[in-house]
């Protein structure tokens, strides 16, 4: 049995969905263990293009495929999905799909109460998705969330949603919103239901059954680990945790069934959304990489913000996911730049530091250092092996290599699932 965790090394889009996508078809099973469907992984097999937010990327190969109760679940959500997967050929049963019965559910006054919050948030908004996300979670740990489990007992709902609508209705006074008529909620939850819990069941149990038979369990993550509730640059972060330990908890495995950690980072970084990013770039070649990388978000369709490869922050994602691989996307959309700059330092007044600070200020006030290498003039797009590769592109890779102190196992050179070069296979060590 080997148990590979897929993490993003920087602030999300960094295309773990090709990456997924291609380890899904050496894995038995595959697990969704964090996130809602803020998410989005893009998956191009030959000239179809899948757009995937909570359904992991194995449905597309008829993989097995679980979402853990680390995962927020958007009901009407996932039924749209799964119907728009449909519409490409793709059947989704349950015998490939299973959800955890114990995850929560976000419903639609979490999306209400993410769009008051940010609307009247001003100057101080973190850039959410405005999808329910956070709040989900919010009541998730406040103990107040309904459960995919409480649609199949009505009684219980019942209790549940008073609870919940004692807090929410509160809250929606205070943000000028209507408040939730208990009696619609209840109706719309059970009309639901039946799409919903054919596909529920406790997924700890089932994952414990893959591990006896030795299967080879792919644990698929969202987002990127800087955005992560913990680790990330906090306030500007998603509303769980993004790092490896996570596929643990979030799937119910226990860290006994992780073996590897597999990073994705693109060979530059961008971003979404509000927050730091010391190596942005707003000149020619920071809108160079937005066009031929085709920055937009896969979920939200915003431009992404484009900058230098940053060093500092992925070494120190290696470090707190326990990364034994890294995955470089994108190292075609450097073809052509006469010089390429590293972050390797940052410089915060008179000191400088090693790390990415954890305070806010300190955070939006960091200076990159740079160490620049010249670039490449051939192509690398579509390259399967090193030889095919410039020798500076190789000198590129190396030196990220040495700075973020983990070792490349796999190269990514386009969209396409076959344009790799492989150094280590995770499932084949």
């Amino acid at each position: 049995m080997t148990g590979v965790v897929v993490v993003g090394a920087q602030w999300g889009d960094e295309g773990k969905g090709k990456v997924v996508d291609w380890l899904s078809h050496r894995a038995d099973v595959i697990v969704r263990f964090q996130g809602g469907h803020n998410a989005g992984h893009t998956l191009v097999v030959g000239d179809h293009v899948y757009k995937l937010s909570l359904l992991p990327s194995g449905v597309v190969r008829g993989k097995p495929s679980i979402i853990g109760s680390g995962v927020v679940i958007d009901p009407w959500a996932l039924i749209e999905e799964i119907a728009r997967l449909h519409g490409q050929g793709i059947v989704v049963t349950s015998d490939t799909l299973k959800i955890a019965d114990n995850a929560c559910l976000i419903l639609p006054l979490h999306r209400d109460l993410d769009a008051g919050r940010e609307l009247q948030a001003g100057a101080g908004r973190i850039g959410t998705t405005r999808r329910g996300i956070g709040p989900a979670y919010e009541d998730r740990v406040g103990r107040r969330a309904i459960r995919i489990a409480d649609l199949a007992d009505p009684d219980a709902l019942d209790i549940k949603i008073e609870r919940l609508l004692s807090h929410h209705n509160a809250l929606r006074r205070g943000l000028d919103l209507p408040e939730v008529n208990a009696r619609d909620l209840r109706a719309n939850l059970l009309a639901i239901a039946p799409r919903i819990l054919p596909f529920a069941t406790p997924v700890w149990a089932a994952l414990a059954d893959y591990r006896k038979q030795n299967a080879h369990i792919l644990f698929e993550g969202a987002q990127g680990a800087l955005l992560d509730i913990d680790h990330g640059t906090y306030p500007f972060v998603t509303s769980s945790n993004t790092h490896a330990g996570q596929a643990a908890t979030g799937s119910g495995c226990g860290p006994g069934a992780i073996d590897y950690v597999l990073g994705i980072a693109k060979a530059y970084t961008t971003r979404v959304g509000e927050g730091p990013f010391p190596t942005e770039l707003h000149d020619q070649t920071g809108r160079h990489l937005g066009e031929k990388g085709r920055e937009f978000g896969t979920v939200t369709g915003r431009a992404r913000r484009c900058g230098w490869f940053d060093a500092v922050a992925v070494r120190q994602t290696a470090l707190t996911n326990g990364m034994n691989g890294l995955v470089l996307t994108k190292l075609d959309v450097l073809d052509g730049l006469q010089r390429l700059d590293i972050c390797v330092g940052y410089r915060l007044g008179d000191r400088v530091l090693d790390h990415f600070p954890a305070g806010l200020n300190d955070q939006a006030n960091v200076a990159p250092i740079y160490e620049t290498i010249p670039g490449w003039t051939e192509s690398t797009q579509g390259a399967r092996s090193w030889a095919q590769l410039p020798a500076q592109a190789i000198k590129y890779i190396r030196r990220i290599e040495e700075l973020v102190g983990c070792p490349a196992a796999m190269l990514s050179t386009s969209p396409q699932r076959e344009d790799v070069i492989l150094v280590q296979n995770p499932f084949e060590r």
